[in-house]
């Protein structure tokens, strides 16, 4: 064994050391958070070829971008100076290296949210987010094609939409998103000769978070790794969180009896990450899911750190001031974590007031909104009989949610010249400390999957807000809705390093705190 494969395998914590090393066939190490399992996934390719493995007989798949990023630079450190590099791609650039490889057309990508807005443009963003949904679950989840769809003559109008988007992507002669998966697997399935290239490209074939593929993505890796069944997946039950995203925790659950008969069962047991307290929390939450695996999470020796339960009755900036305030004046990273961006608006809010740096890539505030300056424009020229600011700004039309936050916003100011210069002065602050090496995050519990930081405060842990009462009532199972809502906290709570603040409604806290924590626990506050 080469020397710094050996060193990295003797650095290995017992449980890593042994799935890293397991034989070869069909593997699932089930890699709890902050368990390691990126180290793991690096030895095990280390020690793959080492062994003589040949790269380019290497493939492994991501879920995102960020995570073959960080794989591909961590295993060009891992193996030996001049090693042919193994090939790590999400399920989508594989999709289009396949298709490009065997000359099928891969371009133009046709935008979905474009295409849909061309075929129905006077749907709302809300209808248009559906119909996303809508047409992934048919071309990746029931693999139905708009010829299917357009011979049935009870088709409704959902189903014609397809229909109508699936033409307007033929007319341009492009594939979308999902095509590139959908399209690579037939291709696997209807040309022999492409699919043994890539079964030889793909014989040790290893699957990163392997609880997030769809089924139309599992089924092409279960091809590719098929009939040798060289295919080692690392995944957690606890954090499939992309239910809407068309994942589904019970393909992991079964592969063992559906999909991989003989599948050899690894578990990583210990979070290296989190405080032994925060641990014992996380994990009392998520037992009471019914789908998942029995397993073993444990804290390593000497865990420390804090969990603060901040029940607050303050509204929510205020609130949000007092957590940034309690945080120790150390070196660490810090994140503010919501069910939804809307609910980190109070966020930002309290950012600006206490001029403290942040990053939040995915929210937008109103005064960001492309459209302010046209509703500011049409309310200022009114031509109706003059009123007060507020009545011509109710006039103005628009974005209903975009004139809401504005008429919220404009009571202190007696003009439209006190409220643009104000708008002007809150651009430029937002300029100056939103910046994306900031120590403070602020982003959604799904945004963070994969990241961990220092300090993490999870706000908004009330009744009806986290669990989201709205997503289960609107949940085709909503039994299942839940689990993955408690699985969405697991995650969320699992991201502190050092201490980890939990912030809610004294008088009405999550379901989630009370199955976590006991009565007098919840306590109250002034």
């Amino acid at each position: 064994m080469h020397s710094a494969v050996a060193l990295r395998l003797a650095g290995l914590a017992p449980d890593q050391r042994a799935a890293a090393t397991a034989p070869p066939g069909p593997v699932l190490c089930v890699a709890p958070a902050g368990s390691g399992k990126t180290t793991t996934l690096v030895a095990r390719i280390a020690w793959l070829v080492d062994g003589g493995a040949a790269p380019g007989t290497i493939t492994a798949l991501t879920f995102n971008k960020r995570a073959a990023e960080e794989l591909t630079a961590r295993l060009a450190a891992a193996l030996p100076a001049g090693t042919e590099p193994v090939r790590v791609r999400t399920f989508h650039a594989l999709g289009l290296e396949i298709l490009r490889g065997a000359g099928e057309p891969v371009s133009p990508l046709i935008d979905r949210e474009t295409a849909i807005r061309t075929i129905l443009p006077l749907a709302t963003d809300a209808e248009i987010r559906r119909l996303d949904t809508v047409f992934s679950r048919l071309k990746l989840d029931l693999d139905v094609t708009a010829g299917d769809v357009a011979a049935d003559p009870e088709a409704g109008p959902i189903a014609r939409a397809f229909v109508a988007y699936e033409a307007a992507i033929a007319a341009a002669g492009g594939l979308d998103f999902d095509d590139l998966v959908a399209r690579a697997l037939h291709l696997l399935e209807g040309r022999p000769e492409v699919l043994a290239e890539w079964r030889e490209r793909c014989t040790n074939l290893l699957v990163d978070e392997a609880q997030d593929p769809d089924r139309m993505q599992l089924r092409m890796a279960l091809l590719l790794a098929a009939p040798a069944n060289r295919i080692f997946l690392v995944g957690d039950d606890d954090q499939s969180i992309y239910g809407w995203r068309l994942a589904d925790v019970r393909r992991l659950l079964g592969l063992a009896e559906t999909s991989l008969p003989g599948l050899r069962r690894v578990d990583l047991e210990t979070n290296y990450r989190c405080p032994e307290v925060v641990i014992e929390r996380a994990v009392r939450l998520v037992e009471h899911n019914e789908e998942r695996f029995s397993k073993v999470i444990r804290a390593r020796p000497g865990a420390v750190g804090r969990l603060v339960l901040a029940p607050t009755r303050l509204d929510a900036m205020d609130g949000i001031i007092a957590v940034l305030r309690s945080w120790p004046d150390d070196d660490g990273t810090r994140a503010v974590l919501a069910r939804t961006n809307r609910e980190l608006l109070p966020a930002v809010a309290a950012c600006l007031a206490l001029d403290v740096p942040f990053a939040a890539r995915d929210i937008e505030l109103p005064v960001e909104h492309p459209d302010l300056d046209r509703l500011l424009d049409r309310a200022a020229s009114d031509l109706g009989p003059a009123g007060p600011l507020l009545v011509r700004l109710s006039r103005a039309g628009g974005d209903p949610e975009l004139r809401s936050a504005v008429l919220a916003w404009a009571p202190p100011f007696g003009s439209f010249e006190e409220l643009r210069a104000a708008i002007e002065l809150t651009r430029a602050r937002l300029d100056r400390l939103r910046r994306d090496d900031a120590v403070l995050t602020l982003a959604t519990a799904h945004g963070t999957k994969g990241l961990e930081f220092d300090h993490v405060a999870v706000i908004g842990l009330d009744e009806g807000r986290f669990p989201s009462a709205r997503s289960i009532a609107e949940a085709e199972d909503p039994a299942r809705a839940l689990e993955e809502e408690r699985r969405l906290a697991y995650v969320a709570w699992t991201r502190a390093r050092r201490s980890l603040t939990l912030v809610y409604d004294p008088d009405a806290p999550s379901a989630f705190l009370r199955e976590a924590f006991d009565p007098g626990e919840l306590g109250a506050t002034a």
